[in-house]
């Protein structure tokens, strides 16, 4: 920490959408929607898991973990997001900064880790139907998602402790719409060659290691579907993992174009735009992707509300 009390900067500017001062007003509804409607469809998600008993599966449970995960990605994200859009007030502390880009990093790593359990979950549902239940036994659902969690925390406690270990100098600048690590990157007046080489690879790590298995998984889950006899068969399987896969490809693949570019070769422009889709739209589609394409959420839903209104009526 010597290094970073000599550091001549005590709080960041995020220039966000400076560019284009006349849509910031319509940049502020719409985020603002976006988030709203980000907290209610996966508050939803989450209570509907919580109160039917059905789905207390394992399928179910990563989902539910799956929402907290992206509320709580958005909630470490909008509001400052919002702040600097609706006001001129677009300064955010060392100590805010380093607490974003450690939540970013936590969410986003556990995210990763969740999604590749999800896979190996439908994996072992549609390959080995009739072992199952000992496969995904409740001991193993609580191991990965313990897993995917600390996998997250210890990423970002490494990654953001050793960021913000670096010296600033000034500028005091960041060309971005929040703390992200590249960005904050740009500022520090050190050497930061070791850090990037350690920031590519852990990328990949964290990144791919998942993405393999959920590779591998889909891999195997496409052969089982090949072989089943019953065209319902096949659809059914199929629809069970949509879902899934619909999630997987908007998540890695907006990720992995952010956060395994070299350095050099950033277009800021750009680059908040990607930023944006990895971190919140996934957020948002996650609800209407799960909800609309999954017949037992829909039915739930139904339920729930069916209950809600009689409770009122009577």
């Amino acid at each position: 920490m010597r290094k970073q009390n000599q550091s001549c900067v005590t709080e960041f500017i995020l220039l966000g959408f400076s560019n284009f001062p006349e849509l910031q007003e319509q940049l502020f509804g719409v985020f603002l929607v976006i988030y709203l409607v980000t907290l209610m469809g996966n508050a939803i998600i989450i209570a509907v898991i919580f109160l039917d008993q059905s789905l207390h599966i394992p399928m179910y449970h990563f989902l539910q973990n799956l929402s907290v995960v992206e509320v709580s990605f958005s909630a470490a994200i909008m509001p400052e997001m919002l702040v600097v859009l609706s006001t001129k007030e677009t300064t955010i502390s060392f100590v805010g900064c380093f607490a974003q880009m450690y939540f970013i990093l936590l969410f986003g790593g556990t995210e990763c880790f969740l999604l590749g359990a999800m896979a190996y979950d439908r994996f072992a549902a549609i390959c080995h139907p009739l072992s199952y239940p000992t496969i995904m036994s409740k001991s193993v659902l609580v191991k990965f998602v313990l897993f995917s969690w600390i996998s997250g925390i210890m990423v970002a406690t490494v990654q953001t402790t050793w960021v913000f270990s670096f010296p600033f100098c000034g500028p005091n600048e960041i060309n971005h719409i929040f703390c992200e690590t590249p960005p904050v990157l740009e500022l520090v007046c050190a050497d930061t060659f070791l850090f990037e080489i350690y920031a590519f690879t852990g990328t990949i790590l964290i990144v791919m290691v998942p993405f393999l298995l959920i590779l591998l998984s889909y891999i195997q889950i496409l052969l089982a579907i090949l072989k089943m006899p019953s065209t319902t068969g096949r659809q059914k399987a199929f629809s069970t993992c949509a879902s899934h896969l619909t999630s997987v490809t908007l998540f890695y693949g907006t990720a992995s174009l952010t956060y395994l570019q070299p350095k050099a070769s950033y277009l800021l422009e750009t680059k908040k735009l990607m930023s944006l889709a990895y971190t919140l739209l996934t957020s948002l589609l996650n609800p209407l992707i799960y909800s609309l394409r999954n017949n037992e959420m829909k039915r739930a839903l139904i339920q729930l509300w069916r209950r809600k209104v009689l409770f009122y009526t009577i």
